[in-house]
């Protein structure tokens, strides 16, 4: 019998790294390791003269609780992993991976254990959260069926990793146990200082941790054929993970961290949450014959990596990890362009040149009713998607993932109107051309869009006698507020349905092509 709760399975936080010593003590004093921090601030624009707006968010413990009746599993002042524990636990438990405890001065012995430690503890907990859940008869689970999520900040998501990629730390029966993973703001290819990677020799605090070369170690990557040709780590063997359960969430506030008084987002520089470069915040799968298959659903927020304006403390993040978890719909963005034109000028002098530019793709994506984006890459906050002209001659090139947005059935604006809606902004921008890699300033405008429009969506669920979903969409310079045309529905050979929305500049220069929506049924919603 399958699981009975589906998608509501218990929620395993791992946090994030603890530099000094103070930190890891203060880590492990904190039941809740931060999760349970909230804030009342966020940023709507990158002008930090402004002040921030105001906006309540109690913390991804809190929501959880109050939103979908999760719990924590504390009792008598024991937590689960105490040998004095007695009983079972709620199938909707929120467990917290107390991983530094041991490398505490409070309850440890000072000393910080290596990550392998900390993933193979992983495996340990898991298992007894498993066995925890299915004592308690309540909860109607038998071991095979269990299932959980992990929700992983930072470093923490490098634990989840390493006992998902690595057989040294994980077995396939635990590794069974995952549904689902997510993480804000990780690492997943090491973290830089000044553009370079930290080195393996720095021991200090543990910061060797975000060396690739020790990173491919403990992820198990060194005899991929992909990591030895790009030395990269944000990789995840679909033989060990499905990279289609895996969620990255990635911060492009920078401004607004402040650890060691702003040194370190200093030495993380532009690109970044003010620590992790937003280049090496996701994963990518890689099948069984070493290609890279997919990237795994992505979404960007403007939220620095901790903090008051930090990344677990958003609203955008926690609609992120609750769809994510248990909503309905999953709709993968990419733009494919089908044709660019250059200046006029430019293409009477480039005969015999080589001309070249960086184009940049932005998007914003968010739900009907709401004062928040599901995603959001803009050019001001270094988050854009990029591809060069050259790039774009080449047909290969030119389909571009722009980022994963989840929607949820229950979470409807009009519970009598039984459709999904959204809007997506798609901009284009040139910030400059070359010609023979020299700069073409005539006829330049800084910070001008080849291509800006918002398109509404909205998918229609069907009601009986109809068995067919149905979509429609309208450019908002159309039709404004509206949502009208029919878009033709294209179902894969996976089972997924395809929808291209056609977009035209009109202009020289100019760019057109289509937004492609790959929409797929999730957590068994939506048969095609």
């Amino acid at each position: 019998m399958p699981n009975p709760h589906a998608p509501f399975y218990p929620i395993i936080y791992v946090r994030g790294y603890a530099m000094t010593r103070g930190e890891i003590d203060e880590t492990t004093a904190d039941p809740f390791c931060g999760f349970n921090l909230g804030s009342t601030v966020y940023r709507a624009t990158t002008d930090k003269k402004k002040p921030a707006n105001k906006f309540v968010f109690e913390s991804p413990v809190v929501r959880l609780m109050s939103d979908y009746g999760y719990a924590d599993v504390f009792k008598n002042g024991l937590d689960i992993t105490d040998p004095n524990w007695n009983g079972g636990i709620p199938n909707k438990s929120i467990v917290v991976y107390h991983y530094y405890d041991q490398a505490s001065t409070l309850l440890g012995t000072g000393v910080t254990p290596k990550i392998d430690e900390f993933a193979s503890g992983l495996k340990k907990l898991i298992l007894r959260v498993r066995d925890l859940v299915c004592m308690d008869t309540e909860n109607r689970v038998k071991p095979e069926d269990f299932r959980c999520y992990l929700v992983a900040h930072s470093m923490g998501g490098l634990v989840c990793r390493a006992f998902l990629q690595n057989p040294a730390f994980g077995d396939n029966q635990t590794r069974q146990c995952v549904d689902k993973v997510f993480t804000y703001a990780t690492p997943h290819n090491g973290i830089e200082v000044f553009g370079m990677n930290v080195p393996d020799w720095l021991k200090l605090f543990g910061v060797d941790t975000f060396n690739r070369k020790e990173m491919s170690g403990y992820l198990n990557l060194s005899n991929l054929d992909v990591y030895k040709k790009t030395e990269r780590v944000d990789w995840l063997p679909e033989k060990y993970f499905p990279s289609e359960r895996f969620f990255c969430m990635i911060g492009t506030n920078r401004g607004d961290y402040e650890a060691a008084m702003g040194i370190a987002r200093m030495f993380a520089g532009h690109g970044s949450d003010g620590l992790v470069r937003i280049e090496n915040a996701s994963v990518w799968g890689v099948n069984d014959n070493g290609e890279v298959s997919a990237p795994c659903a992505t979404a960007y927020t403007y939220r620095s990596h901790s903090g008051y304006f930090g990344i677990v403390n958003g609203e955008e993040s926690y609609q992120n990890l609750t769809r994510f978890l248990f909503g309905s719909v999953r709709t993968d963005v990419w733009v494919d362009v089908t044709d660019i034109s250059l200046p006029q000028e430019l293409q009477k002098i480039s005969k015999n040149k080589e001309v070249n530019a960086l184009y940049q793709f932005e998007i914003l994506a968010s739900p009907r009713g709401k004062r928040w984006y599901l995603t959001r890459r803009t050019a001001e906050e270094d988050s854009v998607a990029c591809r060069s002209h050259k790039d774009l001659m080449d047909a290969s090139k030119r389909s571009i993932y722009l980022s994963t947005v989840f929607l949820d059935d229950r979470q409807r604006v009009d519970p009598q109107r039984f459709s999904l809606a959204y809007s997506v902004t798609l901009g284009v921008r040139v910030p400059d051309y070359e010609v023979d890699r020299l700069l073409w300033w005539d006829k330049h405008y800084e910070g001008g869009y080849l291509f800006r429009d918002s398109v509404v969506i909205e998918l229609f669920q069907p009601q009986p006698p109809e068995k067919d979903w149905r979509i429609v969409y309208d450019w908002q310079s159309d039709n404004l507020g509206q949502a009208s045309k029919s878009l033709d529905i294209n179902v894969l050979k996976s089972g997924k349905m395809e929808s291209l929305i056609p977009f035209d500049s009109g202009t020289t220069p100019g760019i057109s092509g289509n937004l492609r929506f790959v929409v797929s049924g999730w957590n068994g919603h939506i048969q095609y």
